[in-house]
C-alpha cells in the first residue's frame, strides 16, 4: 500500500527543513552579536562591583529607616478618646447599700480586671470594673482592698497606690464612693458574692435583688467580672473615666515617676522594653528556653509549690512554639537591631530582677549599652520609701513606659495591654509587638 505523504516529502523538502539551512555569513553574523553582548555585560558587570567596593555601606543605606518610622506614632485610624457621658446619663443617688471589694491580683492585674499570669487594663482594671458594678446596682463603693496575699506579698493598700480623694472627688458625677463603711454596719450581716465573671447589665440587673435582704455586699473577687462588650455606650465611658481620669497614682510616685521621665529624655527619645524575664513568669509559663538543665529544674520546682498556679506540668518547646513564652533579652535585642534602632539608643527596662542576671541581659546590652533599670535611673534615697512594695515599684514602670516614645512589651501580659491601651488614649503613641 503506498503512503501518499511519504512520496510527496521526499519530492520536496518541508518547510521547516528549508528553515535549518543556515549560510556561513549568517552563522558568523549570530557570533558576533553574542561576542557584542557579552562584552557590554562584563563592562557593566566589573562598573558596578567597583561601586560596592569604593562605598561598601551602600547597600545598607538602601533598606536605611527613616526616624518617623522607628519613632513616629500611628495615625490611629481616626479613633479618638470618647469619655463624656451621654445627655441621657443621670446622675448618681446616695444609695445607703455597700458594695466592697477586694481587688485581687497585682498592679496592672488589679488595674485591668483581667485574670491569670495574663479595651480599658492592672489593680486599675478590677477597680474600673467595680466602679462599673457599682453603678448598675445604683450601690455606694467603698474604696477597695488590695490584695495582699498575691504572690507579690505587698502591704500596700489603696491609698499608697493611688490619689484616694482625687478618685472620690473625680466621679462624684458618676457613682457615690466613700472611704470606708459607716460604723453601724461594720458588724452588720452582709452577702458574699463571687459575681459570674463577664457578666453583663441583666445579671447585675438581676443582683439588684440582693438588696432585699442586705444592706452590704462584699466581692471577693473582682477580676474579670464584667464584660467587655454588649454593655450601655455610657457604662463603657464610665469604665474609661475610672481607669485613664480617676485612677491617678499618689502623689510621691507621680512625683518620682515625672523625674525618671525627665531623666531619660535629656539623652533625647527612648524605648521602654517591658522585658518579662523574671523568675517567677518563667516558672509560670514552664519557659525554659536557652535555660541550664540546673535552671530549669528550678523553675520546674518553683511552680511545684506554687499553690494556686494550676498547671504544673508543662512542656517548654511547646509553649515556644506556640508562641506562649516571652522573648529573651537576646531575642529583644536581635528584633530592635534589626527594626533599625541605632546602637545608641536609650533603652529603659520596665520589670522585676531579671532571672540570670548579667549572664542574660549581656547579649543585649552588647547591641544596646545604655541599657537602664529604675535601681540605675533614681538614687537608692529616693527608691528607699518604695522598697518591698512591688506595687509601688510597678507603678513606677508603667508611669515611664506610658511617657516612652516607643513601647516594647517582650510579653503580651496585663501591663503590656494596660499601657498599650493607655498609650492609645492618649494620642496612639507608638507600640511595638512583637510576633512571637
Amino acid at each position: 500500500m503506498v503512503n501518499p505523504r511519504a512520496s510527496s516529502s521526499s519530492s520536496s523538502p518541508s518547510p521547516l527543513l528549508r528553515f535549518r539551512i543556515h549560510t556561513p555569513s549568517s552563522i558568523s553574523q549570530c557570533v558576533a552579536l553574542l561576542l557584542a553582548f557579552s562584552t557590554v555585560l562584563f563592562f557593566f558587570s566589573q562598573r558596578q562591583i567597583a561601586e560596592v567596593d569604593r562605598n561598601p555601606l551602600s547597600s545598607e543605606e538602601s533598606f536605611s529607616v527613616s526616624k518617623e518610622q522607628l519613632w513616629g506614632s500611628s495615625f490611629g485610624y481616626g479613633y479618638y478618646p470618647c469619655v463624656k457621658s451621654t445627655s441621657r446619663y443621670a446622675a448618681p443617688q446616695n444609695w445607703d447599700r455597700y458594695l466592697t471589694v477586694r481587688s485581687n491580683g497585682g498592679l496592672n492585674q488589679m488595674r485591668t480586671g483581667k485574670g491569670g499570669k495574663k479595651n480599658c487594663s492592672m489593680p486599675k482594671h478590677h477597680i474600673a470594673d467595680m466602679v462599673a458594678v457599682a453603678r448598675l446596682m445604683n450601690a455606694t463603693l467603698v474604696i477597695p482592698q488590695l490584695d495582699k496575699r498575691s504572690f507579690w506579698q505587698d502591704s500596700s493598700i489603696f491609698a499608697d497606690i493611688f490619689d484616694e480623694l482625687h478618685f472620690i472627688k473625680s466621679l462624684q458625677g458618676d457613682v457615690r464612693i466613700v472611704q470606708e463603711l459607716p460604723r453601724e454596719l461594720e458588724s452588720a450581716p452582709r452577702a458574699r458574692k463571687h459575681f459570674t465573671s463577664w457578666s453583663g447589665v441583666s445579671y447585675y440587673e438581676e443582683m439588684v435583688r440582693l438588696w432585699k435582704e442586705y444592706r452590704v455586699i462584699h466581692v471577693p473577687k473582682s477580676d474579670s467580672r464584667l464584660a467587655n462588650s454588649g454593655l450601655p455606650i455610657d457604662i463603657q465611658k464610665l469604665r474609661c473615666r475610672a481607669l485613664y481620669h480617676a485612677l491617678r497614682f499618689a502623689a510621691p510616685i507621680e512625683s518620682l515617676g515625672k523625674k525618671l521621665v525627665e531623666r531619660l529624655q535629656s539623652h533625647g527619645r527612648y524605648i521602654a522594653l517591658h522585658l518579662r524575664y523574671e523568675k517567677d513568669m518563667l516558672s509560670f509559663t514552664g519557659c525554659t528556653y536557652g535555660l541550664s538543665d540546673m535552671e530549669a529544674e528550678e523553675l520546674r520546682i518553683m511552680r511545684e509549690n506554687t499553690n494556686h498556679w494550676k498547671l504544673k506540668k508543662i512542656d517548654s518547646t511547646e509553649q515556644r512554639i506556640g508562641g506562649y513564652c516571652p522573648l529573651t533579652p537576646k531575642e529583644v535585642g536581635i528584633f530592635l537591631q534589626a527594626l533599625g534602632y541605632p546602637p545608641s539608643t536609650w533603652i529603659y527596662i520596665a520589670a522585676g530582677e531579671i532571672y540570670g542576671g548579667d549572664t542574660y541581659l549581656a547579649d543585649l546590652r552588647s547591641r544596646f549599652p545604655n541599657l537602664v533599670f529604675k535601681e540605675t535611673l533614681a538614687t537608692t534615697k529616693e527608691l528607699q520609701n518604695f522598697a518591698s512594695h512591688a506595687s509601688q515599684t510597678a507603678a513606677l514602670d508603667y508611669i515611664i513606659s506610658v511617657e516612652s516614645d516607643v513601647f516594647v512589651p517582650s510579653y503580651t501580659g496585663n501591663m503590656a495591654r494596660a499601657v498599650e491601651g493607655h498609650r492609645r488614649f492618649l494620642g496612639h503613641r507608638k507600640t511595638i509587638s512583637p510576633d512571637r
